[in-house]
């Protein structure tokens, strides 16, 4: 199922100009040593740990909405009760529940959280989760997605690990526009004048359409954003660009109201179920890889629960089973094998859907971005906000 509340926009600069300040531009003390992160663990004698997501981001029962078969299934196996909670609607806003007990040194509440990767990078930056023991983890370190081990955020991803994946790439209606889309610059030809749209969230437009002006964005400049900029800014005044969307750039493709777009992958699987003349494209240039990752924040009560919790889901059969009811990028390519031997044909097909597990040529033009860095993000916030009319 498709989640439509996840990958959400930075509106205006409250939410940047905060990370900022706290990131080292004005309360330096913000920051937790490596030494003051722990807590001591109550997992040997308390098998329990609570676990915050966002809604319909995990397998739930037919018949039952209320149970979750991986979860129940992990209880049965380790006897750890697990409260799972879906408390996390938008990054910011679950950023300014949990930063004061962070900021201040204090129990959050929970053991495991997940959110997109740009917020993790903050939280890294701030050293507000703790690094994960590996050798209580040996499927995240056998079966971990090689294109996503090592962000610029979290090298070696020692303290985040994706729960699933997705790109960002463009989506566009086949049978209406006539023609296919291969390129970014392809949004920008005449016959879809005022027919695209592009996402209104800073973190999460920039980086596709850097690649379609062929820059390499793990490593890109703020003269490369802005040069974009420029450019954005020339389609809107000329009315080329139809508007700038959250993920209600869904109704606009299913209205026939808009013909191309940008689009996250996970989205267009739910989409195309209905409407199969809606197609997904990586472009040539690239798309970008991004992630929501599992997290364990400082002073969690019960660490190597929230360790073994993630290295369960890494299990292939497992990761197999959470891919086959979200139709994110799995991130445990192994589990392909798993769905292909699937008795149900409709969840075998889906070890086939290079949007679930990208293909060899399609993976060799996925990238993850370099993250905005706290110094950057106020200048940067503003000018595409001022861009995309925020």
């Amino acid at each position: 199922m498709a989640v439509h509340s996840r990958r959400t926009l930075l509106k205006g600069l409250g939410g940047a100009a905060a990370l900022a300040a706290l990131s080292g531009c004005g309360v330096p003390s913000a920051r937790i040593s490596a030494d003051r992160r722990a807590a001591p663990d109550r997992s040997a004698r308390d098998k329990a740990l609570t676990f915050a997501n966002w809604p319909l981001y995990i397998d739930t029962d037919d018949d039952n909405a209320s149970r979750r078969p991986t979860l129940d299934a992990f209880r049965e196996r380790t006897g750890i009760s697990v409260t799972y909670t879906e408390e996390i609607n938008d990054n910011d806003e679950f950023f300014g529940k949990i930063s004061p007990s962070l900021m201040n040194h204090q129990d959050t509440g929970r053991d495991l959280v997940v959110i997109s990767d740009w917020m993790c990078a903050r939280f890294v930056r701030l050293g507000w989760v703790q690094e994960m023991d590996r050798s209580r983890q040996p499927n995240v370190d056998r079966y971990l997605d090689p294109l996503l081990r090592n962000p610029h955020f979290d090298e070696g991803r020692r303290s985040t690990v994706p729960w699933q994946s997705g790109i960002t790439g463009i989506a566009y209606n086949r049978r209406q526009l006539g023609r296919e889309i291969r390129q970014v610059s392809d949004l920008w030809a005449d016959d879809l004048k005022g027919r695209v749209t592009l996402l209104s969230g800073l973190d999460e437009a920039f980086a596709l359409l850097m690649q379609g002006d062929g820059v390499d964005i793990t490593r890109w400049t703020n003269d490369d954003f802005h040069r974009v900029c420029d450019r954005v800014e020339k389609l809107v005044n000329s009315r080329h660009i139809r508007r700038f969307t959250g993920n209600d750039y869904i109704k606009d493709l299913e209205s026939g109201d808009v013909l191309a777009c940008q689009a996250y992958s996970g989205d267009v699987i739910q989409l195309q179920a209905d409407k199969p003349e809606i197609e997904f494209v990586v472009p040539e240039e690239g798309a970008e890889l991004w992630s929501e990752s599992l997290m364990i924040p400082n002073l969690a009560r019960h660490k190597a629960n929230a360790e073994k919790l993630v290295d369960y889901y890494y299990e292939p059969e497992v990761a197999a089973e959470l891919a086959a009811w979200v139709n994110y990028v799995c991130p445990v390519p192994a589990a392909r094998d798993v769905l292909a031997s699937a008795k149900d044909e409709e969840t075998a097909a889906l070890a086939e859907d290079p949007l679930i597990f990208p293909d060899d040529a399609m993976r060799t033009r996925l990238a993850i971005a370099r993250d905005i860095t706290s110094r950057e993000r106020p200048e940067l916030a503003k000018r595409w906000n001022g861009v995309a009319g925020l």
